[in-house]
């Protein structure tokens, strides 16, 4: 049922933001749609930043230095900026913002309802709670590195 309420809200929510947009477009005398958005949201090249990768998959290596088994967690933002992934445990989705000066805002998540043995749903809560607290990301490589805002470090390789 929660599921069902948090999937309402979100489409509200996306279609209160695109009236909105449309209606800040319409006053700016500049063109509306999804397109428009992601490009204001998502740094260019030129604007003297990295861009973000999106509709690249990356697979989780490690936490503050601790590397993953097992069957890693993943990540993935398309080009809506949906995120999407598994967690250790459950697949997860939710809207993440890649900002100007490499940072990233990561929205709350919706997740199934798997139940895992104690490792696996420990691994599955330090991976969702690094990645909500997402301050910072840099590429270095075929490497995805999310910094936290407490300091903590996520990396990420890129995926085939």
């Amino acid at each position: 049922m929660n599921a069902l309420r948090l999937a309402t809200f979100l489409v509200a929510l996306a279609a209160a933001s695109g009236a909105h947009a449309q209606s800040a477009a319409e006053t700016l005398g500049r063109p509306a749609g999804p397109t428009r958005q992601v490009d204001a949201k998502v740094p260019q090249p030129g604007e003297g930043g990295k861009v973000f990768p999106l509709n690249s998959s990356w697979v989780a290596v490690s936490l503050n230095g601790k590397p993953f088994s097992g069957e890693r967690p993943s990540f993935r933002l398309d080009d809506q900026l949906r995120a999407t992934g598994f967690s250790g445990c459950n697949t997860y989705a939710t809207a993440a913002y890649p900002l100007r000066e490499q940072v990233l805002a990561v929205g709350p998540f919706a997740l199934t309802k798997k139940s895992c043995d104690k490792g696996a749903m420990a691994i599955e809560q330090a991976f969702l709670v690094a990645l909500r607290s997402s301050g910072k990301w840099d590429i270095q490589g075929r490497n995805l590195i999310i910094r936290t805002q407490n300091g903590g470090e996520l990396r990420f390789e890129r995926a085939l």
